[in-house]
C-alpha cells in the first residue's frame, strides 16, 4: 500500500506565502516525477509544478517566478513554496507522485488527498 499524506494549506492573506508538503510512504521501490495540481471550484484540475527524479522542474504560466517546487528524495516529499498568493491560486491542491511498488511493475501515478488553500483578505 502507498499514501501521500499532504499539510501545509491554509487562509492567508493576499500577497502572502505558504509551504505545502506531501509526503508518500509505504511500499514504495522507486520515484520518478513529483508534481502539484490544482483544481478550483467549477474548473478543471491544472498542473501547478512538476520536479523530475534528476531536479528538472517545470511551472504553469500563471505561477512562475512566485512558486517554486522542491524534493527530499530521501524522504520520499514534494514541497511547493509559494510566494505573493493571489486570490485566483485559490483551490484545492493535490500532489502527484509516479512511483512503481517493486522492479517489476511499471510507474503509476498517485494522488493525495488535497488540502485547502484560500487566498483572500
Amino acid at each position: 500500500q502507498v499514501q501521500l499524506v499532504e499539510s501545509g494549506g491554509g487562509l492567508v492573506q493576499p500577497g502572502g506565502s505558504l509551504r505545502l508538503s506531501c509526503a508518500a510512504s509505504g511500499s514504495i521501490f522507486d520515484i520518478n516525477a513529483m508534481g502539484w495540481y490544482r483544481q478550483a471550484p467549477g474548473k478543471e484540475r491544472e498542473l501547478v509544478a512538476g520536479i523530475t527524479s534528476r531536479g528538472t522542474t517545470n511551472y504553469a504560466d500563471s505561477v512562475k517566478g512566485r512558486f517554486t517546487i522542491s524534493r527530499d528524495s530521501a524522504k520520499n516529499t514534494v514541497y511547493l513554496l509559494m510566494n505573493s498568493l493571489k486570490p485566483e491560486d485559490t483551490a484545492v491542491y493535490y500532489c502527484n507522485v509516479d512511483l512503481r511498488q517493486t522492479y517489476y511493475l511499471p510507474f503509476q501515478p498517485y494522488w493525495g488527498q488535497g488540502t485547502q488553500v484560500t487566498v483572500s483578505s
